[in-house]
């Protein structure tokens, strides 16, 4: 059997941690991107290798389009024959603030992180997966970019333009099996929560706790999969009731 390959980005923690493990579940050997926490990749490698499959680290600037072009496009021309069939789109920042304080730098680098990087990761990947007639795209987006929250206009604009981009792309890519698909996370337990006191949200979740990273990755791992094969151009969302 060949290998199935995968690529995660910002898959040294949190949700990307989690995801990462349920691909290689799935028999997927796992590359795992990351910008600065080599230590906490590895992490991510060896808990990937304790459920016998296996992976590598790929680091670079989802926000950069000559980082992605020069390393991610490498391994794809260097590698024709590992189609990376899975891509997670997983990787973002936020920088919250005002729009009316906010700088114009927080502006940039957040659309440019969470937003420009769909844009040519995807793109880097898309062609092979075409030509093979088999692909999931799964990005990774927010209550934020559904329901816009006061205090990320930037991070709000990045996840919505991400959606009208799911559902643009999974038109044109449908007829070649390929889907295309977004996950939708509430409040979730991880780096970007940590500093969150979950007491007040206990009465406006249905649920009345927040979510788990693994209870995310559960459904990144049904929409990569075959099952989901009619599933495309959709947004899941996790969390908990919040916003249904």
């Amino acid at each position: 059997m060949s290998m199935k390959y995968a690529l995660v980005t910002g898959g040294s923690r949190g949700i990307g941690r989690a995801v990462s493990i349920r691909l290689a579940q799935m028999g997927y050997y796992v590359i795992i991107n990351f910008q600065r926490n080599e230590v906490e990749a590895n992490k991510t490698l060896a808990l990937i290798r304790e459920q016998g499959s296996d992976g590598a680290l790929m680091k670079f600037d989802v926000g950069s389009k000559e980082e992605i072009q020069s390393i991610l496009g490498a391994w794809v021309e260097a590698n024709p024959d590992k189609v990376i069939e899975v891509l997670v789109n997983n990787a973002g920042i936020r920088k919250d603030n005002l729009m009316l304080m906010m700088p114009d730098a927080d502006w940039d680098s957040v659309l440019k992180t969470n937003l420009d990087s769909f844009f040519y990761v995807t793109k880097a990947l898309v062609q092979n997966m075409m030509a093979k007639r088999f692909g999931r795209i799964v990005n990774v987006v927010s209550l934020s970019g559904i329901k816009g929250l006061p205090g990320q206009v930037n991070y709000s604009a990045s996840k919505a333009g991400v959606i009208g981009a799911t559902k643009a792309l999974a038109q044109e890519v449908g007829r070649r099996g390929v889907t295309v698909n977004c996950v939708a996370p509430g409040f979730i337990k991880t780096d970007m929560t940590e500093a969150i006191d979950p007491t007040p949200y206990r009465n406006v979740i249905p649920m009345q706790r927040f979510g788990e990273a693994e209870e995310v990755a559960s459904v990144v791992a049904f929409l990569a999969s075959k099952d989901a094969s009619y599933v495309t151009g959709e947004v899941i969302h996790v969390n908990g009731g919040l916003y249904t």
